[in-house]
């Protein structure tokens, strides 16, 4: 896929590219702690009766935990091969059913929902189809959560993209998604509000937030195949793509002892269904 990294790329495009390498987006991109969906249950206080409805579930991360729960999990997933691999990996639970569908798409057969999740895939949906499609699906006292993480830097800790900012330069000059991740401390101040999604207006009532810190660590190749399942670095050419990817994968070996962290702050927004 060769894009314009100066152009803003369509959502339903990226949104697209995960269903390239499923396999790989299963292994490398992190999960949530466990921390997060019991807080997610104390708040809205699912319990095995609750029926939630998860947008975007990918290969079923998030959709495992939830089903952990005891909770009827219908998951949506526009990938038919991300669909596919979700199948499998939730096949133990007998209370999930996986819909290949946009959530704009989606037939709802007239369905509502006690709970609305969707784990760092909200920012695909059509803000002015998603919120009031949302607010609709679920019941009055529904509650809406979006789960994701932000890539964050501790001070002084050594961070990938600042060891090799003058490769994606090299390879791949002014593209507007390269820079330093904020400081895990500057994030936590962002706690109000939806985060980077646009807002919702009166559809649901005020947002609680709760973050969790994470991390993940690789070796270069590791690391490399990482970046391979992100939106980011999958809208490149693979002509550009790959020699970057191949790249750092060298400069983390040969300036990082060939160990590298991907620092999170997890979070989880939820807010009540307004009437």
């Amino acid at each position: 896929m060769t894009h314009d990294p100066k152009m803003p790329p369509n959502r339903h495009d990226l949104g697209r590219v995960f269903n390239e390498v499923p396999e790989l987006y299963d292994r490398v991109r992190p999960g949530y702690p466990d921390e997060l969906f019991a807080d997610l249950g104390d708040i809205t206080g699912m319990d095995e009766g609750s029926s939630v409805l998860e947008v975007g579930c990918g290969t079923g991360q998030a959709t495992r935990s939830l089903a952990a729960l005891g909770c009827s999990v219908t998951a949506i997933e526009p990938g038919a091969e991300m669909a596919a691999l979700a199948r499998q990996r939730i096949a133990s639970f007998r209370s999930v059913e996986v819909e290949t569908s946009t959530f704009e798409e989606w037939d709802d057969r007239g369905r509502h929902f006690d709970v609305l999740v969707a784990a760092s895939s909200w920012h695909w949906v059509d803000p002015s189809i998603g919120w009031q499609r949302a607010h609709d699906v679920l019941r009055p006292g529904g509650w809406m959560a979006l789960l994701g993480h932000v890539v964050v830097r501790l001070p002084g800790e050594p961070e990938v993209y600042a060891e090799t900012a003058d490769l994606h330069e090299r390879f791949c000059p002014g593209n507007p998604g390269w820079g330093h991740p904020p400081l895990e401390d500057d994030v936590r101040t962002t706690d109000e509000g939806w985060g980077l999604v646009e807002d919702p207006g009166g559809l649901f009532g005020p947002t609680i937030a709760r973050w969790y810190p994470t991390v993940q660590w690789f070796n270069g190749d590791g690391f490399a195949d990482h970046l391979r399942s992100q939106s980011l670095y999958r809208r490149l050419d693979r002509d550009v793509r790959e020699p970057l990817l191949d790249a750092l994968a060298e400069r983390i070996r040969t300036r990082m002892g060939d160990r590298a962290s991907r620092r999170y702050l997890s979070v989880l927004r939820v807010g009540q269904r307004a009437e």
